[in-house]
């Protein structure tokens, strides 16, 4: 009977490894292979090109969306920018000026709410692009989460609704919302920058005179090494292409 009782605890630490390993591999397989492959989740593509994505995160901002879109005009640069409804709603010409110049509206939520449920989330959904429809008559396709934070039924449910969801490569998170000054920023692209990359700012959601400044740097630089700025749709138009070649 001791031994027994000594043997208990050593099988329920057994039995629990690898109930725990199991549930882990379950959560891997719902991971990053699983989402790119369904084509669900873009993070990146893989291509021999020299183009990248451009993303922008909070806005607009009627400052600091302003400065940036100037800059994209003077480089003939493209770009996507990831929109809180609220703010398109105190900024509409600066909606529409994006539109005009041919860059990408995608869907940022509508309050920007750091914690909800699907099914607010989908309400938050509707109400941007509800929103950007009503300033631009274009419906956007397009959509990243809130600190780039999802769960599997999130996914699901915004993937049902025929939403993508846009991510960014890892490796550039500029984190230029934290300020770390202009510099770091530029270095931060300029150093970890690939073909098909997709790279993360914020034109809004606080000061972001400090991505500006950088955009005027990296742009012209990137530009000298034969980069040309796509879309997030375009880069996907690319991905797709190479795809039926195979």
């Amino acid at each position: 009977m001791k031994k027994f009782l000594f043997l208990l605890p050593i099988c329920l630490l057994t039995i629990s490894f690898f109930y725990v390993k199991a549930d882990a591999e379950r959560y891997e397989n719902k991971g990053r292979k699983f989402y790119e492959e369904a084509g669900q989740i873009v993070w990146e593509i893989n291509t021999d090109e020299k183009i990248i994505a451009l993303t922008f995160d909070d806005g607009p901002h009627r400052k600091y969306t302003s400065q940036i879109l100037d800059l994209l005009a003077k480089y003939n640069a493209k770009a996507t920018f990831f929109i809180v409804g609220q703010n398109a709603q105190k900024n509409p010409e600066v909606i529409s000026r994006m539109y005009t110049e041919g860059h990408e509206l995608a869907n940022h939520t509508f309050t920007h709410p750091l914690r909800t449920n699907v099914s607010n989330l989908l309400n938050e959904i509707k109400q941007t692009n509800e929103t950007i429809h009503n300033i631009t008559g274009f419906t956007p396709t397009l959509f990243r989460p809130v600190e780039g934070q999802y769960s599997d039924a999130m996914i699901e449910a915004i993937a049902k609704e025929g939403y993508k969801v846009v991510m960014w490569s890892w490796h550039l998170d500029t984190l230029d919302w934290k300020s770390p000054g202009a510099n770091r920023i530029v270095e931060t692209v300029l150093k970890g920058v690939k073909e098909g990359n997709i790279v993360l700012f914020h034109d809004g959601g606080g000061n972001r005179q400090q991505t500006v400044k950088a955009m005027e740097k990296i742009l012209p630089e990137l530009e000298k090494q034969g980069y040309r700025f796509v879309t997030v749709s375009e880069l996907l138009d690319v991905q797709s292409k190479k795809g039926k070649k195979k």
